[in-house]
C-alpha cells in the first residue's frame, strides 16, 4: 500500500500544530507502508519508504492581485502543480485547507480515495477574514468541497466530529476520531537551560509559559491582558511569533508594551524556536498556559504535559479531551459569543480567570507536581504516535477494501 500526503507544512517549514502532526505521522506510517509527501517548499527527501517533494509556493506570481488574495491564489496554484506529477498512491490524505484543492483534483483526475484530517474548520475561524479578505470565502468553499467529497474524514477530537456534522453535509459513518500524538522519547524533561540563559530568564524564580502563533485563535492577547493580574514574582515567558496579520502583530506589541510598564519580568521570544529549545522551556516552566478561543485538539498541551508541566487552559474544543481538570491541569471556563467571531463575552473576566488559575498553581508546588506526574502518564497512555499510526493505517485499509 502506498499513501500520498498533501500538506502545506513539512520540515523545515513547520509553524503550527498541523505541521507537527504531519511530520510525526508520516514518519511513523513510513515504518508500516510506503509514504510520499508533497508539501509547500523546496524539500527533496528520499528514504527507503518515505519520499518528500516540495512545490514552490513563493514562486507562484500574482503580482497584480490584491495583497490579501495573493496567498489564496498561490495556494490554489500550488495545489494544481502538486497534481502535475503523476499519482500512483492507493490513498491521498490531505491536511488543512491549504492542501485540500490538491486533494480535490487528485480524487477527480486520478480517482484516488480521499482522506481529509480536519485540524481546524474555516466556519469556526471567522477572524481569518482579517488575513485573507474575500479569500476567506474561497478557502471556506475549498474546505467545504473537500470535506463533503472525501471518502473518510479524520477528526482530531470528538468535539471536532460534532463540529463537522454541524457545519457540513457529511454522513457520520465517514468520520473517524483519531487524536493527535507526540514522540514520547523526544518530549521529555531535560536539565539543559541554555535557552533560559540566552534570554536572561531567572532560573531561581518560577515562570508561566505560552507557546504558539500570534493569532486570534490562540487567545494570546487575552493572556497578555491577564499579566496585570498575575503575581508580580511570576516571570512571563511568551514564545510567540508568526503573526497572522500586521494588525494583530501591532496589537500584540502594544499589549506587551502596556504590560511591561509595571513589571520587568516579561520575556517575549518573537521567533519560532526549534524543538530542542521549546522542550527546554516546557521542562523548566512552573505552568503552561493555553488561552485558545478555538482549538480542535491543542497539541501544545500534550507537549507541555509530556515535559511534566501543569497546564492552565481554556475549556474549549478538544482541549477538554486532553487536559483533565484537577488531574493534569486547570480548565478555565470561557463564555463565548454565540456567533462569529466567538470572542469572550467578557474578555476582562476571561483574562482574570486565566490569571487566577496561573496564580493558584504557582503558589501550590505540591499540586503542580501532582499534575506533572499525571500529565506525563496521560500522554503515555493516550497520545503515542505509534498507536495513532496503526489506527490511521487501518482506516486506509478499510477504504481500499471498499473500492
Amino acid at each position: 500500500m502506498k499513501v500520498l500526503f498533501f500538506t502545506r507544512e513539512f520540515p523545515p517549514y513547520v509553524y503550527g500544530g498541523a505541521g507537527v502532526h504531519v511530520e510525526y505521522l508520516a514518519g511513523e506510517l513510513s515504518k508500516l507502508l510506503e509514504m510520499e509527501v508533497r508539501a509547500f517548499g523546496d524539500q527533496d527527501i528520499s528514504r527507503k519508504s518515505l519520499t518528500v517533494k516540495g512545490f514552490s509556493f513563493e514562486n507562484s506570481t500574482f503580482d497584480n492581485a490584491n495583497d490579501k488574495l495573493k496567498a489564496v491564489f498561490k495556494t490554489l496554484s500550488t495545489g494544481l502543480n502538486m497534481n502535475a506529477d503523476a499519482i500512483d498512491a492507493d490513498v491521498v490524505h490531505c491536511h488543512t485547507w491549504y492542501s485540500h484543492f490538491a486533494g480535490i483534483l487528485a480524487k477527480l483526475c486520478y480517482g484516488t480515495p480521499l482522506v481529509v484530517t480536519t485540524h481546524s474548520l474555516e466556519p469556526l475561524r471567522p477572524w481569518k477574514r482579517e488575513q485573507l479578505g474575500r479569500g476567506y470565502d474561497a478557502s471556506s468553499w475549498v474546505e467545504k468541497t473537500a470535506i463533503e467529497m472525501a471518502d473518510c474524514l479524520i477528526a482530531v477530537s470528538e468535539e471536532t466530529k460534532e463540529d463537522i456534522l454541524k457545519h457540513f453535509n457529511v454522513d457520520e459513518s465517514k468520520i473517524e476520531v483519531v487524536y493527535n500524538g507526540i514522540d514520547l522519547k523526544e518530549y521529555v524533561v531535560v536539565e539543559e537551560t541554555t535557552i533560559l540563559d540566552t534570554y536572561n530568564i531567572d532560573k531561581t524564580k518560577p515562570y508561566m509559559l505560552f507557546v504558539g502563533r500570534i493569532t486570534r485563535q490562540k487567545g494570546i492577547i487575552h493572556l497578555v491582558n491577564a499579566i496585570k493580574y498575575i503575581d508580580e514574582g511570576t516571570q512571563i515567558v511568551l514564545c510567540a511569533g508568526a503573526p497572522d496579520t500586521p494588525e494583530i502583530a501591532k496589537e500584540m506589541e502594544d499589549a506587551v508594551a502596556e504590560a511591561s510598564k509595571t513589571r520587568d519580568n516579561i520575556f517575549w521570544i518573537d521567533t519560532m524556536l526549534d524543538k530542542k529549545d521549546v522542550i527546554q522551556l516546557y521542562s523548566h516552566a512552573a505552568v503552561f498556559c493555553c488561552p485558545s478561543i478555538y482549538e480542535p485538539f491543542g497539541i501544545i498541551n500534550i507537549e507541555a504535559m509530556a515535559c511534566k508541566t501543569a497546564v492552565v487552559a481554556s475549556a474549549v474544543g478538544g482541549i477538554k479531551e486532553v487536559v483533565v481538570e484537577g488531574e493534569t491541569g486547570l480548565l478555565i471556563n470561557l463564555e463565548q459569543q454565540k456567533s462569529a467571531p466567538f470572542e469572550p463575552v467578557n474578555p476582562n473576566k476571561f483574562s482574570q480567570d486565566l490569571a487566577n488559575g496561573i496564580n493558584m498553581l504557582i503558589s501550590n508546588k505540591k499540586q503542580r507536581d501532582y499534575m506533572a506526574k499525571n500529565g506525563r502518564k496521560r500522554v503515555e497512555d493516550f497520545f503515542d504516535w505509534k498507536a495513532i499510526a496503526k489506527q490511521t493505517e487501518a482506516i486506509y485499509k478499510s477504504l481500499i477494501k471498499t473500492q
